[in-house]
């Protein structure tokens, strides 16, 4: 009131000046997350392109089919039935080329046989009257069903599922609007045009505007898995060769974590979850014509399937790799370096095998592999033989001393000096204990002397060794320092872990050569689907 009859002064300021932060906080909220969800869609974009033109397709069918009922002319002929196109359409327009035939051929079926049902029941239903029509209508509505729900569930039918849900809907619409407008037949056919009309644009749209072949897809993804299992077994054998324990995970973070830096594991996981989409798309591809380079009839697109079958049992021991790689017991850094050069030049070579067996697919050329197989098969042989040489090196009875009379070649000079110095460590603390047992001021030192420094010396050096070449035993070398020192019982202990951290590189390169045993089985499969396939010989 500001002196004036009838008269108000009010005050923004403070109200414009409380709520302007937050108003431009939120618009600031809503701006970054606009801008994040925009990236996130062209990130999905840019990662599959199909996936835009195949929702412009669909957009297009959906435009073609709509035309007929907004224009004046096709909808004076068919009238509101032509609704039935544009959900057609909808249902039926699929992916690729071969689900939008397989799931065209349920549609088709489905629906011509619900008509042929319907008109036949609506025309038994008429003679018997109208009392007893509904009566006839309500039975067959209900077998109609239970028999399709039941049928649709049966094993072998279960690929015509979709045909199954077809009849019962479109028996259902049909029988009982039928029953409504008086004329069943003229209904039933009205329909089916519709459907069929609604069919034709689909295909028609999908086959001529950039096709999307469930065949050409087949082929890119089984590639895609060879080059992925080949660059992981490499990447994971890198890391094992270079990884010297010094930063080594906890187990328990190592599960939840995705290994970001390890980019080509991920890609061999998802190669062993693809078994159900290999097997959707070889379906598929069996409704496609011949098409592209898959130019002849009844192209064995279930060979494409077993390939893929061996090649993830490849993938299997690739994982176990890397299980082996990521363990909480690990071998010595130097024990590893020992065997570097054979476990290096049997992993390239089985990588370079997988890849050849990919760029053959990828080609679809049929090379020589006898060469590259002799080369993997003798890589291989060559870590068995260094494996079996120098087994000694992988348990904890072995005494340097005892083969001092046996030539060593170059693979074990790397592990000398340490085993050496190692062991004699572990016979200077026999030493020292049995002398402490026969002498008794020994035993028992008068109070205020200090401890010999050699009983400290080899503590720490034993601790600083151990959490050097093990990441698993150093764990009980903490517990034993906590315990007040090392005594003799505590020597078997120490051999025991030693012996089963050694053990580990043990497992990975029976891991590896078993890798190697299951590429001949890839090959066999690889030379079975060239055959079958048609490739063409290189160099021809």
């Amino acid at each position: 009131m500001n002196g004036k009859k009838g008269s108000f002064e009010i005050n923004l300021s403070s109200i414009t000046k409380a709520t302007l932060p937050e108003t431009i906080k939120k618009a600031e909220n809503v701006s970054f997350s606009c801008k994040g969800w925009i990236q996130n869609v062209w990130e999905f974009c840019k990662e599959d392109t199909n996936r835009v033109i195949f929702s412009l397709k669909v957009g297009l069918a959906v435009l073609l089919v709509s035309l007929l009922i907004l224009l004046q002319a096709p909808y004076e002929v068919f009238g509101t039935n032509i609704i039935w196109s544009i959900l057609t359409v909808a249902i039926m327009f699929e992916y690729t080329v071969g689900s939008t035939f397989n799931r065209g051929f349920n549609r088709a079926l489905g629906s011509l046989l619900a008509g042929i049902l319907a008109i036949i029941v609506a025309q038994i239903a008429l003679r018997t009257g109208r009392v007893v029509e509904p009566i006839i209508i309500g039975i067959s509505i209900f077998f109609v069903g239970t028999i399709t729900s039941f049928m649709k569930l049966w094993p072998s039918l279960v690929p015509y599922e979709y045909g199954f849900r077809v009849i019962l809907f479109t028996y259902c619409l049909i029988i009982v609007s039928g029953y409504r407008v008086g004329n069943p037949i003229r209904t039933a056919m009205d329909r089916l045009y519709s459907i069929a009309i609604g069919g034709i644009v689909a295909v028609l749209v999908n086959v001529l505007v950039c096709p999307i072949w469930a065949g050409e897809q087949l082929h890119k993804e089984l590639v895609k898995s060879f080059n992925s299992v080949a660059d992981s077994l490499e990447e994971c054998v890198k890391k094992y060769l270079e990884d010297d324990g010094s930063d080594h995970p906890e187990f328990s973070k190592t599960v939840m974590d995705e290994f970001p830096d390890e980019p080509a594991y991920r890609k061999c996981r998802s190669t062993l979850n693809s078994s159900a989409k290999l097997d959707s798309l070889a379906i598929s591809a069996t409704w496609e014509p011949p098409h592209g380079r898959f130019q002849h009839f009844f192209y064995p697109w279930a060979e494409y399937v077993k390939v893929g079958a061996v090649l993830r049992y490849c993938a299997y021991e690739v994982m176990a790799l890397h299980g082996v790689l990521h363990s909480e017991i690990q071998a010595p850094n130097n024990l590893r370096c020992t065997f570097q050069t054979e476990i290096q030049d049997a992993s390239s070579q089985a990588a370079e095998l997988v890849r050849c067996l990919g760029r053959d697919i990828s080609t679809m050329k049929r090379s020589l592999k006898t060469s590259l197989l002799k080369r993997v098969h003798s890589s291989t042989d060559r870590l068995q033989r260094a494996i079996d040489m120098h087994s000694y090196l992988l348990t904890s009875n072995y005494d340097p001393s005892d083969s001092s009379s046996k030539p060593l070649n170059k693979l074990s000079h790397t592990l000398s000096s340490t085993f050496n110095d190692f062991s004699n460590q572990l016979a200077g603390l026999d030493d020292k204990t049995s002398e402490q047992n026969s002498n008794p001021m020994i035993q028992n030192p008068p109070s205020g002397t200090p401890p010999p420094p050699l009983g400290e010396s080899y503590h720490e050096t034993m601790r600083k060794q151990s959490r050097r070449l093990h990441s698993w035993p150093s764990r009980e070398v903490d517990a034993f320092e906590e315990d007040g020192g090392f005594s003799a019982d505590c020597i078997p202990r120490i051999r025991a872990l030693e012996s089963t951290a050694a053990l580990s590189l043990a497992t990975f390169t029976s891991l590896l050569i078993e890798f190697v045993a299951r590429l001949d089985h890839l090959v066999e499969a690889v030379d079975e689907l060239s055959k079958m396939a048609k490739f063409k010989q290189e160099g021809l």
